[in-house]
């Protein structure tokens, strides 16, 4: 039951659409992480968040490689953004209404109520639910979903489509009074409105007002105008730094997400601007056309010596290339100006430990432990610290490492097997013993729940 109802609260919580180290992805949804643009949505979201009344600590932000225009929430405090989105999105305040929205989705608690009333219907009412809001979702005709759910109870999913939407109308409200309390422009969240309508006549999308998970676009956008008519931050102007944050994430994005002629028509050569640089040397890379590549990031540097994410880009360059040795110094230059990183400080130690050189272990292994330590979910530096333990002869650490690693793999039966060797091996009541413990625990208790 509790699975059925986690896939419906994802499902119609979208909140706007109907429906590697320096960029690297996860399996299953294809989650992006970037410290860079994780960084540039953190300082968009951060002062909506605290507007919300939000630990801004608390609500973990995800990027999802997908170009479609859309956004959600699901699982709490997680916050789920397409890389179309990001793309499409032309200026920080179209983003920030999107962040502010989904923020009125987690204040008030949206997704906790959704459950209660999923428990109110019956389990073939949530099965023709859960069929038919993904199919309707997924085609953009309630029709679709109207049919699917015939043999369901039609009146169980009018109710929850109508929850749904005032759920929606009122995150909307809920955003506009956050972004005002941060005075941030209101237009941004009117413009991706208009964004998402465009792309739904381009795609031939229908929305029909009573077999909708949202209130229509229509409705939406003039909620918004009328709240610009009187808000005072109206006609705020975008602040330059957001600007030039929100000018070098869409051509990173576009560096790495699209093909090299689509990047090459939005950022072509005679565009000298940092950001176009910044794309083309990206996508050179992805073609492995080093000889491109490499000159456009030196520039890049020359003009900005204290970016580390350009270091970032060029130590990506050479490693990814066969040249181990080289990477090292922009890595450590990388990591010198964002110390506080956690993955740069993963991506400077997979650089240490592919040059096969002994003596440089104990620098990758300090800089993955302050990576751990700093975002323990971070399943890749896990896995390089069990080649570093390994190579040290650290048995017990080793373990202890593969097991959190299996844990964050979804593979608790390793995990705890693992976790136990590490109790054999390690100083009884140590930090290393204790966490082992937890492990075992943590595993055992997802045996049980399966």
């Amino acid at each position: 039951m509790h699975s059925l109802i986690r896939l419906v609260a994802l499902i119609t919580a979208l909140a706007v659409g109907l429906i590697q180290p320096a960029f690297s992805q996860n399996r299953g949804i294809s989650l992006i992480r970037d410290a860079e643009v994780e960084n540039i949505i953190r300082d968009y979201s951060t002062p909506i968040f605290n507007a919300a009344g939000l630990d801004a600590d608390s609500v973990s932000i995800h990027l999802v490689q997908d170009p479609r225009l859309n956004a959600f929430v699901a699982g709490g405090q997680r916050m789920f953004l397409n890389t179309g989105l990001l793309i499409q999105a032309q200026t920080p305040e179209q983003v920030q209404g999107v962040i502010a929205h989904e923020a009125g989705h987690i204040s008030g608690g949206h997704l906790a109520r959704l459950q209660d009333e999923l428990r109110n219907a019956e389990l073939k009412s949530i099965l023709s639910m859960i069929i038919g809001t993904a199919a309707g979702l997924a085609a953009r005709d309630g029709r679709v979903a109207g049919a699917i759910i015939s043999g369901g109870s039609q009146a169980a999913f009018a109710d929850l489509l109508k929850y749904s939407r005032t759920q929606e109308s009122s995150a909307d409200a809920a955003g506009l009074k956050y972004l005002d309390a941060t005075g941030t422009s209101a237009r941004g969240l009117r413009e991706f409105f208009e964004l998402l309508q465009l792309e739904m006549r381009v795609t031939g999308g229908r929305e029909h007002p009573y077999l909708s998970s949202h209130p229509l676009t229509n409705e939406r956008i003039t909620t918004v105008e009328s709240h610009l008519a009187f808000s005072r931050y109206a006609n705020t102007p975008t602040p330059p730094e957001l600007a030039r944050k929100h000018a070098m994430m869409r051509a990173k994005l576009i560096g790495f997400l699209e093909p090299l002629p689509n990047t090459l028509k939005a950022y072509p050569p005679s565009d000298n601007s940092i950001p176009a640089r910044y794309a083309r040397a990206i996508g050179f890379y992805q073609q492995s056309d080093l000889n491109r590549a490499i000159p456009l990031i030196d520039g890049l540097i020359a003009d900005e010596p204290e970016n580390p994410y350009f270091y970032e880009l060029k130590g990506q360059m050479l490693l990814e290339n066969g040249r181990v040795q080289e990477s090292l110094a922009p890595y450590q230059r990388m990591v010198d100006l964002a110390p506080g990183k956690p993955l740069l400080r993963s991506a400077l130690a997979k650089a240490q430990v592919e040059t096969g050189d002994p003596a440089l272990l104990e620098d990758a292994l300090s800089n993955l432990l302050v990576a751990t330590r700093s975002e323990p979910t971070l399943a890749g530096s896990w896995r390089l610290l069990t080649v570093v333990y390994g190579r040290l002869g650290m048995q017990g650490e080793l373990a202890l490492s593969q097991a959190e690693f299996n844990l964050l793999s979804g593979d608790p039966k390793a995990a705890q097997a693992l976790g136990n060797r590490a109790l054999d091996i390690l100083a009884t009541g140590s930090p290393a013993w204790i966490r082992a413990q937890d492990i075992i625990s943590e595993s055992e208790r997802q045996l049980k729940d399966r």
